[in-house]
């Protein structure tokens, strides 16, 4: 046998045998799914929460007016701090200050007239006492009289005294009677004059009181005219000018916002938590703030309120909202910033990552390897069917559904709490694979290069 036919020879022997084993290996392979497999592995975990917002003062002011009027004086600039009580902005004020001047001179003269009224009460007094001591010694008269008059009748009946006597005795008792009639009439009259003269002061004191409510109304007018900064902060918005009219807000019409004070000392960032993770977030959890415009930079701050009032995405409070809607809900979330910088700015957009659960070295899955599959009840195949969450586990090439418990979920891993054991290997992919794999099935891990 010559050399080339023992070539040719090997030749088909080793093609024979490459695709018997080629056939084989195909065969052996048929049903297997390639999977991307993982292991369950302690670690540190942390569940967060992310919200978008923007940058807010803790605590800001809309300045308006109560009165309308044209500004006169505005001393202050956007961008300028202030202090409690410095002034911002003065409004026209000679009507108001006239007003005042006015309510001042009616008082003035209501006062004096109270004065002279205290003067009438004085002299009707007095008046009164001179007609009662003049009553008095009419008494004293009218007494001797009758007496005179009770001893001409027995001296007159006796034959004592004439005729012209008597009757001259009889006069002087008919005179000192309405001499006392007289005198306690005007008794009656002065006391009648004094009670006139008190009625008439106690309308003035009314007028006094009317006139003092006046001047205190011109006076909160006038002072309605300066406008004073009601806290310590920073001018934030100022979008009037000198010359301009403030206007007064009516029910249905806001009235103009003259300016708007931060007190930039307290910085908030006030975020929008969807309605799915706000049962996390607590009072007190600590959180990282990334403004926009400070780039890569990280605050930290503090959760200091959580909203109980689901808003509508439009904004809108969802218990205020009369038909029934399914628009996603969230709710305000408001967070204090520690340390925040000078740089900051009302209004800035950010992001909010809240740490809302800390584990330390707990047994961890990727969570993408997590599924749910449905099982006959326990009525059997006519029953209702139950949901299980669980992984696939690879044992000898067999993926095999265990049910499992979880608890916090991470950035890219959950945590399990039961059902499975460390460096235990599971199907972590792909998602395809995941939705359609069955307890059973024949499975082959892929290499990384696949």
């Amino acid at each position: 046998m010559t050399t080339r036919k023992k070539v040719l020879i090997g030749v088909f022997a080793i093609a024979a045998f490459g695709s018997t084993a080629g056939y084989m290996r195909f065969m052996q392979n048929r049903g297997v799914l390639e999977v991307q497999a993982g292991r369950a592995f302690q670690q540190d975990l942390i569940q967060t929460v992310t919200a978008n917002g923007e940058i807010k003062p803790k605590k800001s002011v809309n300045i308006s007016s109560n009165m309308m009027g044209r500004i006169v004086t505005m001393p202050v600039k956007e961008g300028d701090p202030v202090r409690e009580g410095d002034l911002l902005i003065r409004l026209e004020s000679i009507q108001t200050e006239a007003d005042v001047r006015a309510a001042e001179a009616n008082l003035e003269a209501a006062q004096s007239e109270l004065e002279g009224m205290d003067a009438s009460i004085r002299s009707a007094d007095a008046t009164i006492n001179s007609a009662r001591a003049e009553v008095a010694r009419s008494q004293a008269d009218l007494n001797r009289a009758q007496q005179n008059f009770t001893r001409a009748e027995q001296l007159n009946r006796d034959g004592l005294i004439s005729k012209e006597q008597y009757d001259r005795t009889k006069a002087e008792l008919d005179i000192a009677v309405a001499q006392m009639n007289a005198n306690r009439a005007r008794v009656a009259q002065s006391e009648a004059q004094a009670a006139q003269v008190l009625k008439q002061k106690e309308g003035v004191g009314l007028r006094i009181t009317q006139q003092r409510s006046s001047l205190v109304r011109a006076r909160d007018q006038f002072s309605k005219t300066t406008i004073v900064s009601p806290l310590e902060g920073v001018i934030t918005y100022l979008p009037v000018n000198v010359g301009e009219i403030a206007i007064v807000g009516v029910q249905n019409q806001p009235g103009t916002v003259l300016m708007t004070i931060a007190d930039m000392s307290v910085i908030t960032a006030e975020v929008k938590v969807d309605e799915t993770d706000i049962v996390n977030v607590k009072v007190g959890q600590e959180a990282e703030i990334r403004v926009d415009a400070l780039g890569d930079r990280v605050l930290i701050g503090h959760v200091s309120e959580v909203g109980n009032t689901a808003l509508t995405r439009s904004g809108t409070s969802a218990t205020n909202t009369q038909t029934t809607t399914d628009e996603a809900r969230d709710f305000k979330v408001i967070i204090t910033l520690d340390s925040p910088p000078i740089e900051l700015k009302p209004g800035l957009s950010c992001t909010a990552t809240i740490r809302t659960a800390e584990r330390t070295s707990v047994l961890t899955i990727p969570i993408q390897a997590l599924t749910v599959r449905e099982f006959e009840g326990p009525a059997g195949p006519t029953g209702r069917k139950i949901e299980k969450e669980g992984v696939y586990v690879i044992n000898n090439g067999i993926a095999l559904f265990r049910e499992v418990k979880t608890g916090i979920v991470g950035t890219t891993d959950i945590e399990v709490t039961d059902g499975l054991m460390e460096n235990e290997e599971i199907v972590t992919g792909s998602f395809q694979i995941l939705r359609t794999l069955k307890d059973n099935d024949r499975v082959r891990t892929e290499s990384p290069e696949q």
